[in-house]
C-alpha cells in the first residue's frame, strides 16, 4: 500500500480531500435549520450523515486502489448487470418523490441506483473496446444495447436531467474510446439526431406537463405567480445569490436556509454557498473544479494506455457536466434537473461515484508511473 500510495498524485487527492471537507461543512450549514424545524431532529443530522457516507468511501478507496485497471471490465460488467436489476426494482417497488421514481429504499438505507450507472459505464465502455476491436464481430455492439436499455430505464423512472448526463457521458466515452473514426462518426451523427429530436420533444411540449411547468421555472421566477408556486426555489435562489454580494454574510448566516429556499443543502446549495461566503467564494470554489479537472485530463494524457486515457477523459466530462447543468441551473440560465453539485451536494449515492472517479484516475496514475521506472 506504501509502494501505491507514492505513486499516486498528492495534489489530486489533496484537491478531494479540501472539496470533500469544504462540502460537509457547507452541508451542515446549509442543513441544520431543515433538520432541527422540519425533521425534529438534531441540526448535525445531514452533516454526520454524509460524515459517515465519506468515511465509508475512503475505506473503499484504500481497497479498491489495489486493483489493476486491467481487471476493471469484470467488475465494470458485474456492477452494469446489478445496475440495471436495480433500475427495473426501482422502477417496480419504488415510490415516486417530487415525481420521479429514482430512489431504491433497501431498508436500512436508500440508493439511487441511476447515479451509478453514471460512472459505471464509463470503464465499462473503455475497456471493453480496448479488448474487442473487430466490428465484424456482433459483440461489438453490445455496450450500445446496454447503454440504450439503461437509458430508456432512467427516462421511465422520469429522472430526465439524469438520462441527459448519463447519455452525454456514454457518448463521450465512446468517442474517447478505441474504436475506429468511421464508428466514432457515426456515433456523432446519432448524438446530434438524438439533441435535435429532445429539443423537438421539449419546444412540442410533448413532455408531461409537470415537466413542461418545470423547465418553464427559470424563466420570470420571481413574477408573483410564479414565485408561490414552480418559480419559488429559482427565485429564493437569486435572493440567496444578489444578497451574498461579494464578501457574504459569514458562514452560517445564510437568510434563505431558513425555509425559504426547500432542502437548500441538495441541488441549490451553491446559493448557500454564494450567500455565505460571497462572489469570491463561489469563484474560489469554480477555480477549485477548474484546476481538478485540468488535473485529471494531465493525468488522461500520459496514461500508458488508451483505455486509461479513456477513463480519465470521461471521467473529466462527467464532473464538467454535473458542475455546469448544476450551476447554470442555480443561475437560471437553464431549468434545473436535479443535478447535484459535485463534492458539495448532500448525497451519498453520488458520494460514492466520485471516490470511485478518484479511485479510477489515482490508479491509472500510479499505473503510468510504474510503467515508466
Amino acid at each position: 500500500m506504501r509502494r501505491i500510495f507514492k505513486g499516486i498524485d498528492k495534489q489530486l487527492l489533496f484537491l478531494f480531500v479540501v472539496l470533500f471537507a469544504f462540502g460537509v461543512v457547507m452541508i451542515y450549514s446549509a442543513s441544520n435549520v431543515t433538520a432541527f424545524y422540519v425533521y425534529d431532529a438534531s441540526a448535525s443530522r445531514y452533516f454526520v450523515r454524509q460524515s459517515i457516507i465519506l468515511l465509508f468511501g475512503a475505506i473503499l478507496f484504500f481497497v479498491a486502489i489495489k486493483i489493476p485497471t486491467k481487471n476493471y471490465y469484470k467488475l465494470a460488467k458485474f456492477s452494469v448487470l446489478v445496475i440495471i436489476f436495480l433500475l427495473i426494482a426501482t422502477l417496480l417497488y419504488s415510490t415516486a418523490t417530487n415525481g420521479s421514481k429514482n430512489w431504491l429504499d433497501i431498508g436500512f438505507i436508500s440508493i439511487q441506483p441511476s447515479e451509478f450507472a453514471k460512472i459505471a459505464i464509463i470503464p465499462f465502455i473503455a475497456l471493453f473496446y480496448s479488448n474487442h476491436k473487430d466490428e465484424k464481430d456482433i459483440k461489438f455492439y453490445y455496450p450500445f444495447f446496454i447503454i440504450l436499455l439503461i437509458f430508456v430505464l432512467i427516462v421511465l423512472e422520469n429522472d430526465y436531467g439524469t438520462a441527459l448526463v448519463f447519455a452525454a457521458t456514454s457518448f463521450f466515452t465512446l468517442l474517447f474510446s478505441q474504436i475506429s473514426r468511421r464508428i466514432k462518426i457515426r456515433v456523432a451523427i446519432l448524438g446530434a439526431i438524438a439533441v435535435l429530436l429532445l429539443l423537438v420533444i421539449v419546444f412540442a411540449g410533448v413532455l408531461p406537463e409537470s415537466k413542461m411547468v418545470r423547465l418553464r421555472s427559470n424563466k420570470d421566477p420571481c413574477v408573483m405567480e410564479k414565485y408561490l408556486n414552480e418559480g419559488n426555489q429559482q427565485c429564493n435562489s437569486y435572493i440567496a445569490i444578489n444578497s451574498g454580494g461579494f464578501f457574504g454574510k459569514g458562514l452560517g448566516n445564510s437568510t434563505q436556509k431558513y425555509l425559504y429556499l426547500p432542502e437548500a443543502y441538495t441541488d441549490y446549495i451553491f446559493a448557500i454557498i454564494v450567500e455565505e461566503l460571497g462572489l469570491i467564494g463561489g469563484v474560489a470554489l469554480i477555480v477549485a473544479y477548474f484546476l481538478l479537472i485540468l488535473k485529471i485530463v494531465k493525468i488522461g494524457k500520459k496514461s500508458s494506455f488508451g483505455y486509461q486515457s479513456c477513463m480519465c477523459y470521461a471521467i473529466a466530462i462527467y464532473l464538467f457536466l454535473h458542475i455546469a447543468i448544476n450551476l447554470f441551473g442555480v443561475m437560471g440560465v437553464i431549468p434545473l434537473t436535479g443535478i447535484p453539485l459535485p463534492f458539495v451536494s448532500y448525497g451519498g449515492s453520488f458520494a460514492i461515484c466520485i471516490i470511485a472517479a478518484l479511485t479510477i484516475i489515482e490508479r491509472t496514475c500510479y499505473e503510468s508511473k510504474i510503467s515508466k521506472e
